[in-house]
């Protein structure tokens, strides 16, 4: 193992806070980090990092010796990008919501893929936030505020929480005027686990006897098309039926506020070329597209059917 090599290993050790993290990072084995890491402390002649049974911390060796990485590393790959002429070449690891993955990023990454023959994406679609240290993730689309301050985003949209229904369902039923409204109506609910079965509109809450409950937003839709209830899903996920006109969307005035998309990466100070590439290629993508930049066709209200 090189010495720029036992560095890397030191500095992804240091930022997961683990000996496995920092190995995922590296996409090398765990006890490939427990050589340099050994390695590392035998050629400085102190030890960098504090062990415990749940958590690595370095020292105040360890810091500064991380700090001086960090430069010597990102130092390293600017000259290696320089020498290469700006060839943008090997793996980046990309994850999103599955929905949203499915829809605009896949073909993001088939777009860049075509650009750079000499690139490799590897896409992880999931609901969940991975978390993008342990994961050896480089570049994470997020829906919604970030709870990690470690973490670095750009942002490149919004989405709201939205109410639908088909117009066959609003012509049978009639048309929602308030939030209170929705108790009186057949209502799906979906997979947004922060809303359960209570919808909240700013301070009004509605509690709601939902016809039917599922766990995948898809098969939301598909009932609400069907003209099955109201629904309440993300403005992206239903921005081609509303402009279709397969659901109309209900008490606007009462949305709550937008949340941001964001591109969100570890930290910027040992990016590689190619995950700069890609996040600028996504970002300017991703800019241009509808689904996350229009509120749509404003809302209906009882006297307009």
């Amino acid at each position: 193992m090189d010495r720029l090599e036992e560095l890397a290993f030191f500095v992804a050790i240091v930022d997961a806070g683990s000996l496995s993290g920092g190995a995922r990072r590296l996409r090398r084995s765990a006890a490939a980090a427990t050589r340099a890491l050994a390695s590392l402390e035998a050629r400085a002649g102190s030890r960098l990092i504090e062990r415990s049974t749940r958590r690595l911390a370095p020292t105040p060796a360890g810091l500064e010796l991380a700090e001086r990485a960090r430069d010597l590393l990102a130092g390293y790959a600017a000259a290696l990008t320089g020498a290469s002429e700006g060839a943008v070449r090997g793996p980046v690891r990309v994850t999103a919501p599955v929905l949203f993955g499915r829809r605009h990023v896949a073909p993001v990454v088939a777009a860049f893929l075509a650009a750079h023959p000499e690139a490799q994406i590897e896409l992880l679609l999931a609901d969940r936030n991975l978390d993008l240290v342990e994961e050896g993730i480089d570049v994470a689309l997020r829906i919604g505020r970030l709870a990690e301050s470690r973490l670095v985003a750009q942002r490149v949209g919004q989405v709201r929480l939205v109410t639908v229904a088909s117009p066959a369902y609003l012509a049978a039923r009639g048309v929602p005027a308030a939030p209170a409204d929705l108790a009186r109506h057949d209502t799906i609910v979906g997979p947004i686990r922060a809303e359960g079965r209570e919808w909240r509109f700013g301070a009004a809450r509605v509690r709601l006897a939902p016809r039917l409950t599922v766990n995948e937003v898809e098969a939301a839709l598909v009932a609400a098309r069907a003209g099955a209830g109201i629904a309440r899903v993300l403005s992206y996920q239903v921005a081609d039926d509303l402009a279709a006109g397969r659901l109309v969307r209900l008490l606007a005035a009462h949305e709550p506020p937008p949340v941001p998309v964001q591109l969100v990466t570890p930290g910027a100070a040992l990016r590689p070329a190619r995950v700069a590439a890609f996040l600028d290629h996504a970002a300017a993508a991703l800019r241009k597209l509808p689904a996350i930049h229009t509120d749509g066709p404003p809302d209906v209200r009882p006297d307009s059917c």
